[in-house]
C-alpha cells in the first residue's frame, strides 16, 4: 500500500489508535481508566512502542506527582487544615453558589501560578467537596470551574506550568541554532511575570464564562444528599418520616427561660433538640440533656419533620429559619448525620436505660428513636430498659460515631461517613506540605520526588497510616493517565506528531499574516496538547512555530510564547492531569468535558489572541 508523503506504517497505526481512543471517549463504550489500560496493552502488541515505554506512564513524573499530592491533600484534610480554608470561603461567599465558585476558582488559579496546577487542584479538592455539601451545591457545578482555573493559573507566571518553564530554554536553543538567519539580534528571555497579562485575563474570562454560562454548560447533577435530609431510603422505610430532617429555629428575646424537660418537645412534637447555640454563637451545647435550658435569643437545632416543626414553631413562637445558618457548620451532612446501630448481646447497655447509663454524656450522641420487634418507639426512650437486638436511630457527629465503633457497645448497620479528625497534627501536616514546596521551588528537586517526600513524611510522622495513604489515592485517575502517556510517546517516537505539524504548516504557507499564523499555531498546539502532553506539544511546536514566524515576518519570541500558553488549552477531554483528577469526585462523563470545554477552548484562544494583539504587538 502506498502511503501519502513521508508517512510510515507506524504513523498510520498511531493515527488509527488516536481515532480509536477518541471514539471510546466520545461514545463512552468503556470506563475511561479502561481506555488507559487498553493503550498499555495494545500499543506494545502493535509494535509501535516497546513494552517498557507502554508501562512507563506508571512511573512518570506526572502520575507519581498525582499520587503524592493526593496523599498530601488527604493528610491536610484529615487534620482540619483545609477546614480553615473552607471556613473563610464560606464566610465570604455566604449561601451563594456563584460567589463560592468564583472564590474557589480564583484562589486555585493564584496558588497554581506558583506551583504545579495538579498540586493546586488536589489540595483544593477536599475543601471544595466539603463546602459543596455544606451549601447543598452539586460538586459537578464547581469542580470543573476550579479545575479549569487551576490549569489556567499556570499561565500567570513563568514557573506555573511545565511549558512556560521550558519556554526560555527551548527559545535559546533555537536562537543559537539560527543565529545566521537572525543576524546580530540578541536573544531576550522572558521574565517571571512577562506572561501575567495573558494569564490574569484568562482567569477572569474563565470565571465570567462559568458565572454567565455555567448553567448551560455544566452538568445538572443533583446533590446526592439534601443538606437537611438525614435519613436514607432504608431508614425512612423503617422509621417513617417522623425524624427525617434537621431544622434551625431562633428563640425570641421575650421567651421565658425553661429546661428542655419542661418543654416536652419529644412527646408533643416528636422533636429532638440536638444542638443549642448561645450568646451569638460564642457557646454551644452539642448534645443537650433534659436539664439544659433554652434561653432568649438562643438558636436551636432540632430533628423532626416539616409538619411537626411548623406546629412547634407556631406554639412556641420561635422563628423557623429557611435553611441552616448559624448551625450550618455543625449540622451539615459532612459533619454530622443520622445512622442506625444495634445493641449486641455482650453490650454493656443490656439491662440498663439510656438515662441510667448516661448515654448522651458519655458518648456525645443523641438517641432519636428505638426499634423493637417491628415497633418504632419515639417517646420516653431514655427510660426504657434496653434489650439485646434493640435498634437505635442516632444523631451525632460522624467523628463520634467512628469513636463509638471501636467500642463493643453497638454495631452499626450501614457504612459511616466521615472519619476521625486529628487537628493536633495540623502543624505536622502543614510542615510536610511546606517541605515539599521548598524542595520543588527552592532546591529545584524534581516535582514528583519533592511531593513524594512530603507524602512519605506524612506517613512517618503518623499524620496518616500507610493504609489510609493507599486508600486515599484515586486509582482510576492514575491508570487513565498512565495509559494515555504511552499514546503520546507513540505519537512522538513514530514521527506522527512531526508529520502532522509539518503537513498542516505546509498547507498554511504563502500569504499568511502574523495574526493568522498565530491563530494556526494556537490551534495546532491545543490539538497536540490533547493527544500527547503539554510538554511534548511544547517541545514539538516551539521550534516549528519560530521557523514559521520568520517566514511571515513575525516575532519568533511571540510565536514561542503563543505555543507555551496554548499548551494549557486542554479542556475538551479528561486527558490533562487536573481534568482526570476531578472526573470521579465531580461525577463527570466525557460528554461533560466536551460541553464545558468546547466553549472554554474557543474563549481561551480568543482572549490570548486579543491580548497578544493589543499588548504584545502582533500585527494583522
Amino acid at each position: 500500500m502506498t502511503l501519502p508523503g513521508n508517512m510510515t506504517s507506524d504513523m498510520l497505526i498511531v493515527f488509527a489508535f488516536l481515532i480509536f481512543v477518541m471514539g471510546l471517549f466520545v461514545f463512552e463504550i468503556v470506563r475511561v481508566d479502561m481506555v488507559g489500560l487498553l493503550m498499555m496493552v495494545l500499543l506494545p502488541l502493535s509494535g509501535v512502542i516497546t513494552p517498557s515505554d507502554a508501562i512507563s506512564g506508571l512511573s512518570s513524573n506526572a502520575v507519581v506527582s498525582i499520587i503524592a499530592v493526593i496523599i498530601i491533600g488527604h493528610g491536610l484534610d484529615k487534620t482540619g487544615v483545609m477546614n480553615v480554608f473552607a471556613h473563610y470561603i464560606t464566610r465570604f461567599s455566604g449561601k451563594s453558589q456563584t460567589k463560592m465558585m468564583a472564590f474557589i476558582s480564583g484562589t486555585a488559579a493564584i496558588i497554581s501560578s506558583f506551583m504545579q496546577n495538579i498540586g493546586a487542584a488536589a489540595l483544593f479538592l477536599p475543601a471544595t467537596n466539603r463546602m459543596c455539601k455544606q451549601l447543598n451545591v452539586p460538586a459537578s457545578q464547581v469542580l470543573i470551574p476550579m479545575g479549569y482555573c487551576a490549569v489556567i493559573g499556570g499561565c500567570i507566571t513563568l514557573v506555573g506550568s511545565s511549558p512556560l518553564i521550558l519556554l526560555n530554554d527551548l527559545m535559546a536553543t533555537w536562537w543559537f541554532n539560527n543565529q545566521s538567519m537572525l543576524g546580530e539580534k540578541p536573544f531576550e528571555p522572558f521574565g517571571l511575570f512577562s506572561v501575567a497579562p495573558i494569564g490574569i485575563s484568562l482567569v477572569i474570562s474563565a470565571i465570567l464564562y462559568f458565572i454567565f454560562l455555567g448553567k448551560f454548560v455544566l452538568p445538572k447533577t443533583k446533590t446526592q444528599i439534601d443538606s437537611c435530609s438525614l435519613l436514607n431510603y432504608d431508614l425512612e422505610c423503617t422509621y417513617g418520616r417522623e425524624v427525617s430532617k434537621v431544622f434551625e429555629l431562633q428563640v425570641p428575646d421575650y421567651f421565658y427561660t425553661r429546661r428542655l424537660e419542661e418543654l416536652k418537645l419529644r412527646p408533643l412534637y416528636h422533636a429532638t433538640v440536638v444542638c443549642i447555640s448561645k450568646h451569638s454563637g460564642r457557646y454551644r451545647v452539642d448534645v443537650p440533656g433534659r436539664a439544659d435550658v433554652i434561653e432568649p435569643n438562643d438558636v436551636v437545632g432540632i430533628v423532626s419533620n416539616p409538619e411537626h416543626i411548623q406546629k412547634l414553631a407556631a406554639d412556641m413562637r420561635w422563628t423557623l429559619c429557611d435553611d441552616l445558618n448559624m448551625l450550618n457548620g455543625v449540622l451539615s451532612v459532612d459533619h454530622s448525620g443520622i445512622t442506625e446501630a444495634i445493641v449486641t448481646p455482650r453490650s454493656e447497655l443490656v439491662g440498663k436505660t439510656l438515662h441510667s447509663y448516661g448515654f448522651r454524656k458519655k458518648l456525645q450522641i443523641n438517641p432519636l428513636a428505638l426499634y423493637r420487634r417491628g415497633e418504632v418507639i419515639l417517646e420516653e426512650i431514655s427510660k426504657i430498659k434496653i434489650q439485646s437486638g434493640d435498634a437505635f436511630l442516632l444523631h451525632g457527629e460522624w467523628e463520634k460515631f467512628h469513636l463509638l465503633k471501636r467500642k463493643p457497645i453497638l454495631t452499626f448497620t450501614e457504612h459511616l461517613q466521615g472519619e476521625i479528625m486529628h487537628p493536633e497534627k495540623a502543624g505536622l501536616a502543614t510542615a510536610c506540605l511546606i517541605l515539599a514546596l521548598v524542595l520543588a521551588l527552592g532546591f529545584k528537586i524534581q516535582l514528583s520526588i519533592a511531593l513524594l517526600t512530603g507524602a512519605v513524611c506524612m506517613i512517618l510522622t503518623r499524620v496518616l497510616t500507610l493504609d489510609e495513604a493507599y486508600n486515599s489515592v484515586d486509582w482510576m485517575t492514575v491508570f487513565l493517565l498512565a495509559g494515555l502517556i504511552p499514546l503520546g510517546i507513540a505519537f512522538e517516537e513514530t514521527g506522527a506528531a512531526m508529520f502532522l505539524a509539518t503537513f498542516l504548516a505546509g498547507l498554511a504557507k504563502g500569504g499568511l499574516t502574523p495574526i493568522i499564523l498565530f491563530l494556526i499555531i494556537g490551534v495546532l498546539t491545543s490539538f497536540f496538547t490533547l493527544v500527547t502532553s503539554n510538554i511534548g506539544a511544547t517541545v514539538l511546536m516551539i521550534p516549528l512555530a519560530m521557523n514559521m514566524s520568520t517566514h511571515c515576518g513575525a516575532d519568533p519570541r511571540m510565536a514561542a510564547l503563543m505555543v507555551a500558553v496554548a499548551a494549557s488549552n486542554t479542556f475538551i477531554l479528561p486527558t490533562h492531569q487536573v481534568n482526570a483528577l476531578i472526573m470521579r469526585p465531580g461525577g463527570y462523563r466525557v460528554r461533560d468535558y466536551v460541553r464545558a470545554g468546547s466553549g472554554m477552548t474557543l474563549l481561551y484562544l480568543t482572549v490570548v489572541m486579543v491580548i497578544m494583539y493589543f499588548l504584545y504587538g502582533i500585527t494583522v
